[in-house]
């Protein structure tokens, strides 16, 4: 196999560039900067102040492989092996959805709402979380539980997955970017660890129900880009065949395990909302709002718990 020639850090990311845009990659100046910065362990602007460094045969051909993958549909967060998420850094293996930015509008609301809340109830707004229990359904990367972990360091924060692999990359990310603030993880569908009395001890009780669920219809899998079809965890994905098939039960639970005045905040799809907004009307359901992503999609639904 031939030796490949040095190249100045411009030539390179010159030449990823251009071979990822020829294969029509989405986001191909990024992933190209995201991929040569993976080979020289620099950051964004170490790259920047130095383009006419040379980087190695070696490294040269390290970085050829990584855009062979990219092209090949690997996605750039499992070549990188992170994603931000609200300010932070987090691990993604082909075990965990990728945090989307689109799911920071969950974070934001549960937010606003718990504000808002204390402003109604004529209390200080509660800024560290003390005395706040929450729960994240799904918890995937454990990227959410970690947000709320950072800006309420002194809540209790409960997190659930089916899977097990997922839970463990969530440990990691949580004991690494929040080794301060416990998050307590449960392998478990949905809420049932939360349902049924133990004994000699209380049921536990959320101000927060908080999740990210699967949502996309069986049926749309073949419309899906490649790297998320073929990539990324079937059981973060689907949500049954027509996509919104977890609502209902995890809303069931929701109202079993909320305290009274408690909040739950919801991923939509991107056309779940007709199906999935009748399930928390009234009687046990009030202050129902539905927020926008700067696409205009219905994205987040939440409710107070009567």
């Amino acid at each position: 196999m031939a030796v490949l020639a040095e190249k100045s850090l411009r030539e390179a990311l010159r030449h990823g560039i251009g071979r990822l845009r020829e294969a029509d990659v989405t986001a191909y100046t990024l992933a190209a900067e995201l991929l040569l910065l993976r080979v020289i362990g620099r950051e964004r602007v170490w790259l920047y102040s130095h383009p006419e460094e040379q980087l190695p045969s070696e490294q040269v051909e390290q970085y050829e492989t990584l855009l062979e993958r990219r092209i090949a549909g690997e996605p750039t967060q499992h070549l990188v092996g992170k994603q931000e998420f609200w300010g932070l850094d987090f691990e993604v293996t082909p075990d965990v959805l990728i945090p989307r930015p689109e799911t920071e509008h969950l974070v934001e609301v549960a937010l606003d709402r718990l504000a808002v809340r204390d402003v109604r109830a004529n209390r200080r707004t509660n800024f560290d979380g003390e005395g706040f229990t929450f729960i994240d359904v799904g918890t995937g990367s454990g990227c959410i539980a970690v947000a709320l972990a950072k800006e309420f360091p002194a809540a209790a924060i409960h997190a659930t997955d089916i899977s097990a692999a997922a839970l463990a990359i969530a440990k990691q990310n949580a004991a690494r970017l929040m080794p301060g603030t416990p998050i307590q993880f449960h392998q478990a569908n949905l809420l049932d660890p939360f349902l049924y009395p133990v004994a000699d001890r209380q049921p536990l009780r959320f101000d927060l129900v908080i999740s990210n669920p699967p949502y996309i219809s069986q049926r749309e899998a073949a419309t899906l880009a490649r790297e998320v079809r073929e990539h990324e965890p079937e059981t973060a994905l689907y949500g049954g065949p027509e996509g919104y098939e977890l609502y209902a039960p995890l809303i069931l639970q929701a109202r079993d395990v909320l305290k009274p005045g408690g909040l739950l905040v919801l991923e939509l799809g991107h056309d779940s909302l007709p199906a999935v907004q009748p399930l928390v009307e009234l009687p046990h359901w009030d202050r129902v709002a539905v927020t926008k992503d700067l696409a205009g999609i219905p994205r987040v639904l939440s409710a107070e718990l009567l």
